[in-house]
């Protein structure tokens, strides 16, 4: 892939991870509406008092690694099960926020590809 797509497609992923992750501790971004189930599943995560700054942290940690250029392979694969669960959480409790988790995978996947010989020592 040309350099200058996966740059723009790595900070565009870092980007929204550090907006996300702020979120987590700020609350600046209004709270989606969702459907009675997903409403139930995000109340009992928000009450645990510890998942939602945890993956604020994750987040954080995530964008600045992918915006700043540093162990981007790392970061690209921590990125993987949050993505997937993001993914899943909208198809099975919220499809109507399906696209943006969809984006967020997409993403995800196209810049694990890109670096994909980085990973090729684990693999064997």
């Amino acid at each position: 892939m040309n350099s200058t797509i996966s740059k723009v497609l790595r900070y565009l992923l870092g980007i929204a991870m550090l907006i996300f992750g702020a979120n987590k501790f700020a609350g600046f971004m209004p709270k989606p509406e969702l459907s009675e189930k997903a409403g139930i599943f995000m109340g009992a995560l928000a009450d645990s008092g510890y998942i939602f700054p945890i993956l604020g942290v994750f987040y954080i940690i995530i964008g600045l690694l992918l915006v700043l250029n540093k162990a981007v392979p790392l970061a690209l694969l921590m990125l993987v099960p949050i993505s997937i669960n993001i993914v899943a959480f909208h198809l099975a409790l919220d499809p109507k926020g399906v696209l943006f988790a969809a984006v967020v995978a997409i993403l995800n996947a196209i810049l694990l590809f890109t670096y994909w010989s980085k990973y090729e020592t684990i693999l064997k």
